[in-house]
């Protein structure tokens, strides 16, 4: 059946169409640089809609379009897969891991001063707020700064560092246009008075769709 791809995404419980419907999407768009693919977008939290996709496959690959590993990469998205009998499919690394993604960080931020990430971080894991540092990290060894993390989850928490900052570029380190990034992140920045510009989350970059198709083709 050729190379197949499934990305896969957490999605919204409350209200999965509009997150399932941007996953099929960017399946689109990635498939647009990868011709002679076949590639299918789902979410978690649509019912029935990952195993739809695996139906419709041969051994695809799965792309977990999360920011981190953790349990719905290593322990929930895999115990779905095995429970339609698919448990040997190959699952890549999560797009938050990807190298490649500082470069569109970088970008996006651009160079109107300082940069605050606004990402998930955990109560109960440190892999979450681990890689939001390691992509701070990264950005800053490219020379680009100064940057600072803030989670909603954790300490330092996205209001209280806003509020020291004042203003700048805040970057979500999300995927998804969902809960966190349309009530936390704007909240929390309103309430630390920050005056500075709020961009989309860096899944909804331009340049994610080759990054993913780019990621696909270094496993064949």
């Amino acid at each position: 059946m050729g190379r197949q791809a499934i990305l896969v995404a957490h999605g919204s419980p409350g209200d999965p169409v509009p997150q399932e419907a941007a996953m099929q999407a960017l399946a689109v768009r990635v498939g647009m640089w990868r011709p002679g693919w076949r590639i299918r977008g789902a979410t978690l939290a649509m019912p029935g809609a990952l195993e739809a996709a695996l139906a419709a496959m041969d051994a695809p690959l799965i792309y977990p379009f999360f920011m981190a590993e953790g349990w719905f990469t290593k322990v929930n998205l895999p115990r779905r897969l095995a429970a339609v009998g698919c448990g040997d499919v190959r699952q890549l690394a999560p797009f938050g891991t990807d190298p490649a993604l500082v470069d569109l960080m970088v970008a996006a931020a651009g160079g109107a001063g300082p940069v605050l990430i606004a990402a998930h971080g955990s109560k109960v894991s440190a892999t979450s707020s681990r890689t939001t540092y390691e992509m701070v990290a990264a950005m800053i060894a490219r020379g680009f700064g100064p940057v600072r993390a803030g989670f909603v989850e954790e300490a330092p928490f996205l209001e209280d560092l806003a509020r020291e900052m004042g203003g700048g570029v805040c970057l979500p380190f999300f995927a998804l246009r969902a809960g966190h990034v349309v009530g936390d992140v704007p909240e929390a920045l309103e309430a630390a008075g920050f005056d500075g510009v709020l961009c989309p989350p860096i899944g909804e970059d331009i340049g994610v769709a080759q990054l993913i198709a780019a990621a696909l083709e270094r496993v064949i």
